[in-house]
Parts: C-alpha cells; sequence; structure tokens
C-alpha cells in the first residue's frame, strides 16, 4: 500500500465490516470520516480512559491490544466499555495483514464485551513491523474507583494466576522453532496457550466486591516493576516472599533457556492487588475459578524488600522488560 491514510475502500472492506461489537452507551462510533466517538454515560458513572501501544512482539496484536487495555481499565474497578485504535503500518503491509489485525481486534472485544468505537490506520515509512496503539474506555460507579497508589500500611499483597504468562506465551510463539529443538511440543504448546489467561477482567470484578485497596495490571517490567510502581504510588513498603510469588513451570524453563528473570519478563494476566484482608480475597477469588496468591504485605516506610528465607534484598528501580532480551539472544 502506498504511504498516507488507509484507502477508504480498504477501511471499509477490511476494517468497518469487521467490526461488529455494539454498546447502547456508544452514539457515536468507528466510521468514515468521524474523528471523534460518543459515549453516553449516567449521572453517577465516572468515564475512565487508558493508552497503551503494542510493540515488543508482532504476533495476535490485535488481540493482546484489547486484552491489555480491557486490563488497565480493570485494575481502576472499571468495566471496560471500547477501545480506540491507531494502527501503523509498513509500506510493505497488504490489505489481508489489515483484515487479519481488526480481526483479532473484534474477536477480543466480542470476549470482553467491548466495542472497538474509531481510531486510525496509516502507511508510514517510519515503522518496518504493524504497530497498534489504543485508547481504552471503560466506566465505573462513583465511590468505586480504585487506583494504585490504595493501598496502606498493614494491607495483604495478593497475585491472581502466574507471573510472567503474557511474557511467556510471547516468547513460546515467536520461537517455536528453537523452542520445539529444546522441549517437548506438548511443552510448548502448553506455553503458547497461556494467552487464553491474559484477561484480568473476571478478577478485577471479584476483588472490588470482596473489598481491595489497590489493584495494578502486571505488565511491563513484570512483578518487580509492578510492586515498585504500586508502592511508590501509594507511599508504602513491602515485605514480600520471593517463594510465595507463584509462577509456571514453563515460564522458568523457557526464562531459563533465554537466561532471563522472570521477575522481570511482561506479566499481562496476572493482576496485584492489597486488600486489609487477603485471605478473604484469595477465597473470593479460588471459589469463583481463579487461583490466587497471598505474596506478603504492605509496610510502614518506603523499603521495598524481597525476602527469600533468611536472605533479604531490596527492590529496584523497574528496569527494560526481560522479552527484549529474546531478539538479540540465541534461538
Amino acid at each position: 500500500m502506498e504511504i498516507g491514510k488507509v484507502p477508504e475502500s480498504v477501511l471499509k472492506r477490511a476494517v468497518l465490516r469487521q467490526l461488529h461489537t455494539k454498546r447502547e452507551e456508544v452514539l457515536v462510533g468507528a466510521s468514515v470520516g468521524e474523528d471523534c466517538a460518543a459515549v453516553q454515560l449516567g449521572p453517577d458513572e465516572v468515564f475512565v480512559l487508558t493508552t497503551d501501544p503494542i510493540t515488543g512482539t508482532s504476533v495476535d496484536m490485535g488481540r493482546l491490544a484489547v486484552h491489555i487495555t480491557a486490563n488497565d481499565l480493570a485494575s481502576a474497578g472499571a468495566e471496560p466499555v471500547g477501545v480506540l485504535l491507531t494502527v501503523l503500518l509498513p509500506p510493505s503491509a497488504k490489505e489481508p495483514l489489515v483484515r487479519q489485525l481488526v480481526q483479532e481486534v473484534e474477536s477480543a472485544c466480542r470476549e470482553l464485551h467491548m466495542q472497538a468505537i474509531g481510531g486510525h490506520t496509516e502507511v508510514t515509512a517510519v515503522v518496518n513491523q504493524p504497530v497498534i496503539s489504543v485508547t481504552g474506555v471503560g466506566k465505573v460507579k462513583k465511590g468505586r474507583l480504585v487506583t494504585t497508589g490504595g493501598a496502606k500500611a498493614g494491607d495483604d499483597v495478593v497475585v491472581t494466576k502466574w507471573i510472567g504468562i503474557e511474557g511467556t506465551s510471547i516468547i513460546a510463539k515467536e520461537k517455536e522453532a528453537a523452542l520445539f529443538a529444546r522441549f517437548p511440543r506438548s511443552f510448548v504448546e502448553e506455553a503458547k496457550g497461556f494467552d487464553k489467561l491474559l484477561s484480568v477482567v473476571p478478577e478485577a470484578a471479584i476483588a472490588v466486591k470482596s473489598g481491595v485497596s489497590a489493584m495494578h495490571d502486571v505488565t511491563e517490567g513484570g512483578i518487580y516493576g509492578a510492586l515498585w510502581e504500586l508502592a511508590e504510588a501509594s507511599g508504602i513498603g513491602l515485605e514480600i516472599d520471593l517463594k510465595a510469588i507463584p509462577i509456571r513451570q514453563e515460564t522458568v524453563e523457557i526464562c531459563e533457556y533465554y537466561r532471563l528473570n522472570p521477575y522481570q519478563l511482561i506479566s499481562s494476566g496476572c493482576m496485584l492487588m492489597t486488600s486489609p484482608d487477603g485471605r478473604k480475597l484469595v477465597r473470593d477469588l479460588e471459589e469463583a475459578g481463579i487461583h490466587a496468591s497471598l505474596i506478603g504485605r504492605c509496610a510502614d516506610g518506603r523499603a521495598k524488600k524481597i525476602l527469600n528465607g533468611s536472605d533479604v534484598s531490596y527492590l529496584e528501580r523497574p528496569k527494560t522488560d526481560e522479552l527484549y532480551k529474546i531478539y538479540v539472544e540465541k534461538g
């Protein structure tokens, strides 16, 4: 395709005709020539927005874009309503690629009952692979908004599912051939399938009802980065039991193979939460079929301790996500 806006004929065929999921709150949605979306909210509801790009992988970008954005909204206690997407394509892109990306978006929207309410598609020479930037729209009742900075000293720290599941799935897909040469096919397929665990929308809804004080989606920088950000936002310290942090064996072995630190690996699908009663929160999540673990507590002061038996270390400022190393490492 030529550099510039995606042609209107392609926009209609490959984008607009793929979008079917609707929300009654959306008054103006995706359409040729429309610059804005309009969403009607009730007088007692808060409008919640978030934005994120997908740059770490070219696999399942459309699906990842929606899930990651929905997770951010859910971490605020909000119900995800819709997404606006900016899709930047290299000149080598063909119409089938555009259609595939939008079909992935629509599939994820259907799973989460969200609507793609607008966006922008453009071909540009400044990118060498597709780039998707997403703005998410959500709603929450007044008084139910949850923030990353709501944790208090004495609160318990809980995480859902397992750390590193997003990064593990991406690596298994990006490095499939190399991993098949090292691990059984069933092992690699299981790791690839971790993308089915990416949504934290269900656990966020349960946590809000259970009485959560703070939530933070564990994304770039992994669990260590998320813990640092939560503590800094809340102005508290941490005492975290390293051995209590849940991790799948597939993540352990793939990270060992690529010499990655799983605690600094992108981890969408894992929600970090704090609660005055972490054991109750874990029970509520487990009763709903969502694996959850109590991994520590919030403390007075600003020290962010990681306890490994009798050894004590301290969290450092978030570093570059470990995922990016796979593009320069072996395999």
